[in-house]
Order: C-alpha cells, then structure tokens, then sequence
C-alpha cells in the first residue's frame, strides 16, 4: 500500500505507519481515532476521471486507488456501491427550492449504508488473517458485515443492544453470525465489544476505533460526485448518531478536492434526533467534544442512536471545516417525513435515512439552504429494516388499509368514500 503515507491521531498530531498501530494512537486510550493519509500524486498516476469513465465495475471497488487496500485484493463478491442518485423535482418544488437529489443507499446488498465501510472491514481483516471479525452495533453496521461475512465465509462476533430492531436482529442469525444481545444501550454493547477483542485477538470493526471505516464510507462521496459529472453539489444532508458517515463524507470530498476534480467543497448538515444529539449540542455551544459528557441517546431512529459518538472528532470537522451545521429534529419528525420522502420519490426509508430528509424540511423552513442550491439527501437505510417505526409513521399521517368483505358491493362503497371513483 505504497499510496498511504501515513495515519495521524486526531488528538495529538503523531504520526504512524500504516503497520506500526491497528487501530488507534496508543496515547490516548480508546479516543485515539487516526486519519488515513494518502500520496495523492502517485494516485493521480493510477486512477482519473477518464480512467473512471471506462471502467465497468460499478461498485466500491472503482475507487480502489483511493482505498487502503492493496492493488490485487480479492474484494468481497457481494454489488456493493454505485447506489441511485434520483433527480426529484417534485420534491424540490414542495419545498420552494429548484435542485434536490436523493442518493438511496437502502439499495446495497444488506439494505444500509453500512456495507460500504464493512466490505472494507472485510479485505483489512482477511490481510490480517483474522479468524473471527466482530463489531457493536444497532443493527445496520452488524447486519452489514454479518452479511458480507457469509458472502466468503468469514466468523464473526456480533455485539447489538437488545433493543435493536427485530429485523435487523433477524438478519444477523440468518447470515449465520455469532450476536450477543446485550442487556444495555448502544454504548455498553460497544465497550463490551472493545474489551471481547482484546481478549481474544478478533478483529475489530467498531465505527470511530477503526480508521479504515472511514475510508469504506467515503465512497458515497465519489459516486454523488461522480453521478453529478463532477460538479460537486452545494450542500449534503446527513443523517448522524456516532459520526462516521458524515465524517467519510467529508473526507472523500477532501480528497476530490486534493486531486483536483472537483473545484468546490460541500456545505454538510449534519442531522440528529432530538434524543440524541451530542454533537448539536456540541456544535451549537462550541464545546470539546473530547470533554462533553454523553447525552441520553434515546430515539426512535436506532441507527443514529448515539450517547457518546465515537467519530465524534471527525464528525465534528466535517461541519465546521464546510462551513455547514448541524440540525436536530424530533422523532415525530423523523416519522413523518418516511413516507413524505416515499410518495415523492419512491425511496423508502428506515427512520434513520429518513431523518436526514427532516433536517432538510426543517432548513428550508428556516433558510438555511438558497432556492438554487444543488442538494443531496442521503438515504442511509431500507424501511423494510424497522416496519415497526413505518407503521407508526404511516398512522400519523391519517394511512391505513381497508378491511373489507369479498364483494364488489363494499368495495364500491369504500372507493366512493375515498373519492376515487
């Protein structure tokens, strides 16, 4: 991996070679989170715009220059990457601005975002020769890699709150995998997590400990990017519990930026529930977010349910370095704009992806995004993952299906009393 420079603590400033740490810088405990440094010259010799331009693998994997993996991985089989990036006037007119997107990663292989950063889990894993892979989760990142675990045979060790959604649990045992519910928040199965692969050796793929998760996420950056010609939108909406996603975001934008194809970085907004929102709160009163205590973490949307988020430094810089901000929205909101998102654009989200379109309702309301400004909304999650949370949302906004008996009867007499006959 001739193309990595380095990896640099966050907190400290001290650099590593890619094989003197695994994941953190030992001075700092488990806070110690790296950054991946790239020879952005030598990349410009292997990969470009033209060079993307012909090449047919439409996955992650297009982007492999720019990843820390060596040139002659064996990538995971599963079609992970180059998710739809849907143009949605209606969308846009109902709330008075002109250019919207909504880039649905609901569409990978485990119906989340997760995959990406867990396929690469995957490959740093295998170059270890790790026997087990394990990592904590609320549902979406340990589905992701039970996932593509099976699709090569790969043990794994999964650690979720027993509160997680029951599909995503039920995804977990029909890809095989070892899942320990733990009797706790998010938070508890993550410490517990830590110290299992410590005592036993596994690999660890935990968000916000292991550097190279960043690097995986980043990918949803290049395609928006890419699918837009390289004409880099004005602002990206994010949905955000410990901070990884929108911290990828920001640094595959980065690296465009270094390598010159794009000429703009992105306003990112990041978006949280109102239940779980340390890093609004930190980005609203300017605190230290090494020093700020955990908030309570409790919404609706479990996957950004998040008490004290793990790439909180990162997520943090992202929003601060593109002169973005961030939003917190209630889990009503959240609810409500599920099947807002879905009836203009056919995009279905679990609460999560869809918080993300909240904070956009909410920041057009309050102008804080221009009429003309391109915008992306990131779906980060399938609706089919929490049915629970959909059914709930759609009773909200006055839905419900017609029981009736088998006749044409009654059924005239409903279609008449909906006005549709």
């Amino acid at each position: 991996m001739d193309h990595i420079l380095y990896l640099q603590c966050l907190i400290c400033g001290k650099k590593y070679s890619p094989d003197e740490i695994d994941y953190i810088c030992p001075e700092h405990g488990n806070d110690g989170i790296v950054d991946v440094h790239y020879d952005y010259e030598l990349i410009k010799s292997r990969i470009s715009p033209g060079t993307l331009a012909d090449n047919r693998d439409m996955s992650i994997w297009r982007y492999k220059p720019l990843l820390p993996v060596h040139a002659d991985v064996t990538p995971p089989p599963l079609a992970i990457g180059w998710t739809p990036l849907y143009d949605t006037p209606e969308l846009a007119r109902q709330l008075g601005i002109k250019h919207l997107w909504v880039k649905d990663d609901g569409r990978l292989p485990t119906a989340s975002f997760k995959d990406r950063a867990s396929a690469v889990a995957v490959v740093k894993a295998r170059e270890k020769e790790a026997k087990i892979i394990t990592t904590a989760s609320t549902g979406n990142a340990a589905a992701a890699l039970s996932g593509i675990c099976a699709s090569v045979g790969q043990k794994n060790v999964i650690f979720v709150p027993q509160s997680a959604p029951p599909a995503k649990i039920a995804q977990l045992l029909v890809y095989n995998s070892t899942v320990m519910l733990v009797k706790g928040t998010y938070d508890d199965a993550f410490e517990l997590c830590l110290e299992a692969a410590v005592e036993y050796g596994w690999y660890n793929r935990n968000t916000g400990y292991n550097p190279y998760m960043s690097e995986g996420k980043k990918t949803a950056a290049y395609e928006i990017c890419e699918q837009m010609h390289w004409q880099a939108p004005d602002v990206i909406f994010v949905s955000v519990g410990d901070g990884c996603i929108i911290g990828g975001l920001h640094k595959g934008l980065k690296d465009l930026l270094a390598l010159g194809w794009i000429n703009h970085m992105p306003r990112l907004i990041g978006v949280q529930a109102e239940g779980s929102s340390f890093l609004y709160e930190a980005w609203t009163n300017k605190e230290d977010v090494l020093h700020k205590a955990p908030v309570s973490g409790r919404t609706i949307a479990d996957s950004i349910s998040a008490g004290l988020p793990r790439d909180r430094i990162k997520a943090l810089a992202a929003v601060r370095e593109t002169s973005g901000a961030y939003i917190q929205v209630s889990d009503d909101e959240i609810l409500a704009a599920i099947p807002w998102l879905a009836r203009g654009t056919g995009v279905f989200a679990e609460p999560a992806g869809a918080a993300a379109y909240a904070g956009l309702i909410k920041a057009a309301a309050q102008g804080l995004v221009q009429p003309d400004e391109r915008i992306v909304v990131l779906n980060t999650g399938n609706g089919l993952k929490d049915i629970t949370s959909t059914m709930k949302a759609v009773e909200m906004v006055g839905s419900k299906a017609n029981l009736i008996e088998p006749n044409l009867g009654e059924f005239k007499r409903v279609m008449q009393h909906h006005k549709i006959l």
